[in-house]
């Protein structure tokens, strides 16, 4: 059964249209879904019983609960959540102070096979649709105190635009979330159509996955390289202001003795020159199977020092849930094993 969760406000109009509603009525779904974040039809109170029984022998709402929960002793709690292709997906509530972030899965497994990456072993089993994804932000039990979402889970969010960006107008519009797009930040290693229709439509902050300044160095950790260099991606990005409201935001995975020297430092100067950016740098945390070294934490100091000098600011992101092994896909791909 089609479920309610996810639909956009002209969706909705359709769908109590079709019943023989009135248009109002759609808007009072909306603010029930979204604002009061009800848990059934049935609490719609102020939709009339004929109604809900309507609502309800066509629809479902389309809230489910998480099956399982891991929490790190640094507070970061990982979800695993059931979706209705039948797969599971991860999402992770990192609290930093104030701040309390939820990085959401926009698909199941990957397609884009980084080297890095579990979720990339799983393959790639389906596009999660809007309801999936929403359900994630509805239903951890820190939904209504979360003041920052990320699109860094299990998936490339720009690999499924059409589901991506109906979550983003019901995060942003009056209707739904009311947020602002500085709360949100789409995470890419660069598809570029998407991309393109990202920038073009939309206003959330924007993170690429860099990883390595050099194109056969970046190829050998992701493939992506080979179809969209990110020479391309540097040259979209240069087309549009970044110097305001909006962020971009490099994430760079350091890995001992491939990537983290004074050379790389220099040419990921050289290459970011102009584009008024953040830089992440991440420590790599061992993945089974993988032959990545982690890089020595006393390397990320000098690396970042010298991208601060050179005027680009330029962050060491803590690392968070590593006794849970909070890196997207590694509870779903040890659950899929049970």
């Amino acid at each position: 059964m089609e479920s309610l969760i996810g639909k956009t406000l002209d969706e909705l109009t359709a769908v109590v249209r079709s019943l023989g509603m009135k248009d109002f009525v759609a808007r009072q779904i909306a603010d029930w879904i979204y604002q009061k974040r009800v848990g059934s039809i049935d609490g719609m109170t102020n939709l009339s019983l004929a109604h809900r029984k309507q609502l309800q022998a066509h629809y479902q709402l389309g809230k489910c609960a998480f099956s399982l929960q891991q929490q790190s002793t640094d507070g970061t709690v990982k979800y695993l959540f059931p979706v209705s292709n039948g797969g599971q997906i991860e999402c992770v509530m990192i609290p930093d102070k104030e701040r309390i972030t939820l990085c959401v899965s926009s698909q199941v497994g990957c397609k884009m096979n980084c080297l890095f990456c579990m979720t990339g072993k799983q393959g790639f089993s389906g596009q999660l649709p809007a309801g999936d994804i929403l359900n994630q932000i509805l239903s951890v039990p820190e939904s209504e105190r979360l003041t920052n979402i990320v699109f860094m889970g299990m998936g490339e969010p720009l690999d499924n635009v059409s589901e991506l960006f109906k979550v983003l107008e019901i995060l942003t519009a009056g209707y739904g979330f009311a947020w602002s797009p500085k709360r949100i930040t789409v995470s890419t290693i660069g598809v570029l159509p998407g991309l393109r229709r990202f920038l073009a439509e939309r206003q959330e902050h924007l993170a690429i996955s860099l990883h390595s300044p050099y194109p056969d160095e970046r190829l050998s950790l992701m493939p992506i390289e080979k179809a969209y260099p990110i020479a391309e991606i540097l040259q979209e990005i240069r087309k549009y202001d970044f110097s305001h409201q909006r962020r971009v935001s490099f994430e760079y995975i350091l890995f001992g003795g491939i990537n983290d020297d004074r050379r790389h430092a220099e040419a990921l100067c050289r290459l970011l020159k102009d584009i008024p950016c953040r830089v992440n740098l991440i420590k790599y945390h061992a993945l089974p199977g993988v032959d990545l070294p982690p890089t020595d934490a006393e390397a990320m100091v000098p690396f970042r020092d010298y991208l601060t000098e050179k005027g680009i600011t330029c962050t060491i992101r803590a690392s968070r849930g590593e006794d849970i092994l909070a890196a997207c896909g590694l509870l779903s791909t040890r659950a899929a094993k049970r």
